[in-house]
């Protein structure tokens, strides 16, 4: 499926403080003219680009992608996509923001894209979660490669996929790797619906796949089927040889997870072994020397095995990428959660402004990988005197669409009374995790 001559192409390039105004492209020269005035804020660690296309081959009313590119990266190596699930339109921007996935991407030199795909009036997700027929597959290319001019990474337009999908996002996920596998590192589904019975290729069967549902707990009305989705997907796939792993989640449900801290490992194994070192788009097999594989078990901890050294029935046991990976798979699938147990990284480019009574001490970090930022604590000659911010987390994640919360962090940045300190104290800040983990001390003294 192409898109027509007659799309039209919005964009703003946006950060939630500095919005610039609205261009309508309808021509390559104008294109290039809106990249030449540099129309375009910064959001810290990157630049975010949101890009909405109309087209009259859509059977959805609209799609919006806002893509996140991270400072400092030469080439863009992957592009993760983040698809919401049904009635959930409006919220990918928040994926674009997510100070957790933008630490991810900077590390593995990829795109973060959060996209909205919006269904006509009166009309719902079936409407975009077929990405050849409803023009869903081609929006994301003709998005990717709006991006890929205005930002001047043209790799964005071949790079390969990371695809994570949610309830009908999950459909439309496995629907991609149905029709795109050479495309696709890797694909997670968190509750993917509607059963659907793709006729998946070998090269499919080739993708490393995760797919999380909540048996009883999830949403099986007929039709949608989440349960039957997962248990079905996986049979077939792992009946050609592929490569996928099931979680229950029994104590949780459609739309309540911790799925992030489990995908996050899984892709970082993945990505590890996928990614190609020359330079290309080329993605490289699993190295099933590697292999681990876990029990489909519902109850207790389950058992992991060395796949090479596994005596019984693969086919029926998930697949995991290496011994890492399905370490923390299965306690994944026995607690619902996966702990973080190394630290975050300290603030640095910590800077000082005094003005009258008043200093302000202005700050980066980067968010923990793993579990992300919960919050900043500052001490005075090695006490605890303030945390910020003094309420809530920093930046936490939605456990039903695993958006970001909230969409924009606060900005790092205190102002303290003079008064209260001396010139003789010395002041020092941490950057403390989701675990609640806390960074080394980045110290500031004042002569």
């Amino acid at each position: 499926m192409k898109l027509t001559k007659r799309v039209l192409i919005f964009l703003v390039i946006f950060s939630f403080t500095c919005i610039k105004t609205n261009a309508e492209i309808t021509h390559k020269k104008e294109l290039e003219d809106i990249k030449d005035q540099g129309l375009f804020c910064s959001v810290p660690g990157g630049k975010i680009y949101q890009v909405t296309l109309r087209d009259e081959s859509f059977k959805f009313e609209r799609a919006e992608y806002s893509v996140f590119i991270p400072d400092g990266v030469k080439k863009i190596r992957g592009v993760f996509v983040h698809q919401h699930g049904c009635t959930m339109e409006g919220r990918g921007v928040a994926t674009a923001h997510d100070l957790q996935y933008q630490a991810f991407a900077k590390k593995w030199h990829l795109a973060v894209v959060g996209p909205d795909l919006f269904p006509k009036p009166d009309s719902n997700c079936h409407e975009w979660i077929h990405p050849v027929d409803d023009g869903s597959g081609p929006a994301l290319m003709a998005g990717l490669n709006t991006v890929a001019k205005l930002s001047g990474h043209k790799e964005l337009s071949t790079a390969p996929w990371l695809l994570w999908g949610h309830s009908g996002g999950g459909h439309w996920v496995l629907a991609m790797l149905n029709e795109y596998p050479e495309r696709i590192i890797a694909v997670a589904g968190y509750s993917p619906a509607f059963d659907p019975q793709f006729p998946y290729s070998y090269a499919a069967a080739k993708v490393p796949v995760l797919i999380r549902h909540a048996g009883a707990g999830d949403f099986n009305k007929p039709g949608i089927d989440c349960w039957g989705t997962a248990l079905h997907t996986f049979s077939k796939l792992r009946g050609m040889g592929g490569m996928v792993s099931l979680a229950y989640n029994a104590r949780q449900n459609h739309n309540f997870t911790y799925l992030r801290e489990m995908i996050i490992p899984f892709y970082e194994s993945v990505l590890e072994q996928r990614l190609p070192s020359d330079g290309s788009n080329r993605l490289k097999d699993m190295d099933q020397t590697k292999a681990w594989l876990c029990d489909t078990i519902t109850k207790g901890v389950p058992q992991i095995y060395k796949a090479v050294l596994f005596s019984g029935d693969p086919q029926t046991m998930s697949w995991l990428p290496d011994s890492v990976c399905a370490v923390k798979f299965s306690e994944y699938i026995s607690t619902g959660r996966v702990k973080d147990v190394t630290p975050p990284l300290s603030p640095n480019n910590v800077k000082l402004k005094k003005k009258d009574s008043a200093l302000t001490i202005n700050w980066t970090a980067e968010a923990d990988i793993e579990s992300g930022i919960r919050c900043f604590n500052f001490y005075r000659n090695g006490e605890l005197f303030m945390q910020y911010p003094p309420f809530g987390d920093f930046q936490s994640f939605s456990t039903n669409g695993d958006d970001a919360v909230p969409v924009v962090p606060p900005p790092m940045s205190v102002t303290l009374v003079w008064n209260d300190i001396s010139a003789k104290d010395t002041i020092s800040l941490t950057t403390v995790n989701r675990f609640g983990l806390e960074s080394a001390k980045a110290q500031i003294k004042f002569k």
